[in-house]
């Protein structure tokens, strides 16, 4: 077609007819002789280029080349200055024989088909590796046989760990001690993680007419743990139900225990609201199993409100453990155990008080008491805190978090490092860990900093 510059010109009336209607047709209608579109023929003239020889490619590409475009006929395809403007719709490129056949050699765009073969995910707090490290043991005592998975070397000091409700040692602390401050500590520590009668994964039903025992005889059931294994004393490390259990035991026998942390302690007996939904939940799990009430009760203890806007994809996969890795029976009689507590009996007695030979005594070994601020258990561990010895414990919340051991885990890691330093627990491997890991952060950190220059 005749072309000048800045776009097309208007042609002459076809057959006489000088309205120009018969031009509009026959250069925007398809005719019936080449019903293919611009699109259509790009595809064939590539398609074909290849196993076509280059002359065939040339007259591909001369088909290709003639497409019907939009020719102004008119003064409105005009601007003011009586310049005809481009009024051609934008089409696919055309391309000469010599492209056409590099086209064919060339790998087709990597963003239409993309096949993610080669990709894992890798989680740095997987619980795989733990499951896989501990030695798993039967424990006998008094009330039955307790699961014991020992992690580490057993000639090490001793930490004890006790889990929380609906939870067991794998759910509880697996992917925390899994964690890389944790994994160097246990090069100077060896860890029994304690789990209660009938909340280990997989664990069968207890029998009807079993007795299920009180929140004193599963402290009480610590002492056959450490005659079993021959420690002399250990360190604590328990969360909610867990660390009560453990400050029980320590306030019994506080010649066996060195050191206590205790994350969302509460030192006081049940309340009636939380006595009353404890209850329901009890019922339910005996009569109609894991329900969503319960579920959603269990979640408000571990993360409090509104966890799903911190961490969607942790709480989904605490949800599906409460559906399918707990045993609703035994967690029932974990459960009426834990609201039938009573009180720690601690009070805070200074130095000189009349009568503090008879009166309550507080825990005697260094005791850091964490929490989370976002967990519902806040106001309970600051009851805690006042009931001891400010000389030897301390309190601690830590922000953005209400599961602490899962949402904060390297400020929770640091806090016990720096806690077994206070007490003269191999400081120095501590300290060259710290320091270690201190200096691959700012390495990692530098060459971050170089890469964005």
């Amino acid at each position: 077609m005749p072309q000048a510059e800045g776009g097309y010109v208007s042609l002459p009336a076809m057959n006489g007819n000088g309205n120009g209607s018969a031009i509009y047709q026959s250069t925007t209608e398809p005719q019936a002789a080449s019903p293919t579109s611009v699109f259509e023929s790009v595809k064939r003239a590539i398609g074909q280029a290849i196993k076509s020889s280059p002359g065939d490619s040339e007259e591909l590409v001369r088909m290709e080349q003639r497409q019907p475009v939009i020719v102004g006929g008119g003064a409105r395809d005009r601007d003011k200055t009586g310049k005809t403007l481009n009024t051609k719709m934008p089409s696919a490129p055309t391309h000469t024989a010599e492209e056409a056949h590099l086209l064919g050699t060339m790998p087709v765009d990597p963003m239409d088909d993309i096949e993610l073969r080669s990709v894992q995910l890798q989680f740095p707090n997987a619980r795989g590796s733990i499951l896989e490290a501990c030695d798993q043991r039967r424990v006998p005592t008094d009330k039955g046989d307790i699961h014991v998975a020992i992690q580490g070397d057993t000639s090490k000091p001793a930490i004890v760990t006790y889990h929380d409700l609906g939870l067991n040692y794998a759910t509880s602390f697996a992917g925390f001690f899994n964690y890389p401050v944790m994994r160097g500590l246990l090069e100077n520590f060896c860890v029994y993680h304690v789990t209660a009668p009938g909340q280990e994964e997989g664990a069968p039903t207890l029998p009807e007419d079993y007795v299920y025992p009180t929140m004193d005889e599963l402290a009480a059931q610590l002492l056959f743990v450490l005659s079993h294994f021959g420690l002399k004393s250990v360190i604590g490390f328990g969360v909610g139900a867990g660390a009560n259990i453990l400050a029980r035991f320590a306030h019994g026998h506080p010649d066996k225990v060195g050191a206590l942390c205790l994350i969302n302690c509460v030192s006081t007996q049940s309340g009636w609201i939380e006595w009353g939904y404890q209850s329901f939940n009890a019922r339910f799990l005996r009569t109609k199993g894991m329900t969503q009430g319960v579920i959603d009760y269990l979640m408000w203890h571990h993360f409090g409100r509104n966890p799903e806007e911190r961490n969607h994809d942790l709480v989904q996969m605490y949800k599906q453990h409460f559906e399918r890795g707990v045993n609703p029976t035994n967690l029932a009689m974990l459960i009426n155990a834990y609201i039938h507590r009573n009180d720690l009996h601690l009070a805070r007695t200074p130095p000189g008080t009349p009568g503090a030979e008879t009166a309550a005594t507080t825990l005697k070994m260094p005791v850091i008491n964490i929490t989370g601020s976002l967990s519902p258990h806040v106001d309970d561990t600051v009851t805690f805190n006042g009931r001891l010895d400010p000389t030897n414990s301390s309190w601690m919340k830590i922000s953005d978090c209400a599961m602490v051991l899962e949402e904060q885990p390297a400020k929770l890691a640091e806090a016990f490092r720096l806690f077994l330093q206070g007490e003269g627990y191999a400081v120095g491997t501590l300290q060259k860990l710290a320091r270690k890991i201190s200096t691959a952060s700012r390495s990692s950190s530098t060459q971050i900093e170089l890469c964005v220059q």
